[in-house]
């Protein structure tokens, strides 16, 4: 085992496994541990990498208290923006039906920030945009994507690996980093501290 994954996100667990790397996952044992609400004049950038940095932060503190101190903690967020606003995951079927709505036939950006956290508790952040660019959707295409149950724990309510790939028709950027971590900055943050795939 090389690195603790903060995150409870499959897919990101995912992107790792296929990427080659062997890690530990730490969880959060109450829901408060990371303030996720957005600040006052926060932008979607500055949220989403504060954000990370804090889900870092409490990885590193868990290592330390009830792990292996000696590993390092990988920890990423993933916002939707579109026209400075940012969308979190929906709360409701409402909810996700205006964002979708919102998105359809406009191109909107895809924000994942990434944090590694050594032993010494230095920081090595990346942060990805990518342009995810909507065909128009129906309503009826919307309402059948969210009777799926599939918007319900994603960021914007969509996941570009699942149905909702057939809403898409560009995309600019990282593809792995709108699933929920760009794999090759990633792998970079790690080359840094020798950290390799097997």
């Amino acid at each position: 085992m090389a690195f603790y994954l903060a995150s409870k996100s499959p897919r990101r667990r995912e992107l790792l496994k296929d990427a080659g790397f062997d890690f530990g996952i730490l969880l959060s044992k109450t829901s408060d541990s990371v303030n996720e609400d957005v600040l006052p004049g926060e932008s979607p950038e500055d949220y989403v990498a504060r954000v990370t940095r804090e889900k870092a932060k409490w990885g590193r503190k868990v290592a330390e208290t009830e792990r292996d101190p000696l590993l390092p903690v990988l920890a990423a967020d993933t916002t939707v923006a579109l026209n400075g606003k940012i969308y979190g995951k929906p709360a409701d079927e409402k909810e996700a039906f205006e964002f979708l709505k919102d998105f359809s036939g406009q191109t909107h950006e895809v924000l994942t920030a990434v944090c590694l956290v050594d032993k010494g508790g230095k920081p090595r952040e990346t942060l990805t945009k990518t342009f995810v660019t909507f065909r128009p959707l129906t309503d009826e295409e919307i309402n059948s994507y969210i009777a799926s149950g599939e918007p319900f724990d994603k960021a914007g309510g969509y996941g570009i690996q699942g149905l909702a790939g057939q809403f898409v028709e560009k995309v600019e950027g990282s593809y792995s980093g709108v699933i929920g971590l760009p794999v090759d900055e990633t792998k970079a943050l790690f080359a840094e501290i020798g950290i390799r795939p097997r």
